[in-house]
């Protein structure tokens, strides 16, 4: 079994597992594109704000999910460091850039027992239980499943099997991520399906956008 998983971290009777990539909520240490936009203080309010929406959709959802956590004090995230998370498995990203930590834990979620997997992040405040359905509904029958975002990027990513490929070469936090996991994807012959576009909150610029929208 992985080291980062083990097989009674995927429930046995279910295909479909959600991995949750998320920090430990501190100050300074997140969201610092947009903490240079309106403080560390608001960042560390508005991070808690994406929490609180992407932990909601998760619940709602119903789907078995382990939550990858960063900048944990030691190798086994404590219980205040995943208090937010206290009704989900929760482990500590390994090391790496941001596809090879992906892929691990795709791969032990695999290797746990899991035939169908997504990932997402904490960034999208549009994030509902309704994609995430559709995501694991829509992996019933293609390969891939995208959650496109408004920068270039994505917030969710589903597959029905490893493909280690689409986490390697990529510029990540650029607007070229998008396109070139589907470049990957079309050179390895993959199905794919795409969710609806929605926005991340990076920088202060995003956090404009989606208070606008929320007045609108």
């Amino acid at each position: 079994m992985s080291e980062y998983l083990t097989a009674r971290d995927v429930q046995s009777n279910s295909a479909a597992h959600l991995l949750v990539f998320a920090r430990v909520p501190a100050l300074g240490r997140v969201k610092s594109r947009l903490a240079a936009g309106v403080g560390e203080p608001a960042a560390l309010a508005i991070y808690h704000e994406l929490l609180a929406i992407t932990h909601a959709a998760v619940v709602a959802a119903g789907v078995p999910a382990t939550v990858w956590l960063a900048d944990t004090a030691g190798p086994t995230p404590t219980a205040s460091e995943a208090r937010e998370w206290a009704a989900h498995h929760a482990k500590c990203q390994p090391e790496g850039d941001l596809g090879t930590r992906m892929a691990a834990a795709f791969g032990a979620a695999f290797e746990a027992g899991a035939g169908r997997v997504s990932i997402i992040g904490t960034d999208c405040p549009g994030l509902r239980a309704l994609h995430l359905s559709q995501a694991f509904a829509l992996l019933e029958t293609n390969d891939l499943v995208l959650g496109p975002a408004t920068d270039g990027g994505y917030y969710l990513l589903g597959l029905r099997r490893p493909q280690p490929e689409l986490f390697q070469n990529k510029a990540w936090s650029t607007d070229s991520v998008l396109a070139d996991t589907l470049a990957d994807a079309g050179r390895l012959g993959l199905r794919v399906a795409l969710l609806p576009t929605l926005r991340d909150v990076d920088d202060a610029d995003d956090l404009a956008a989606w208070r606008a929208e929320n007045v609108n």
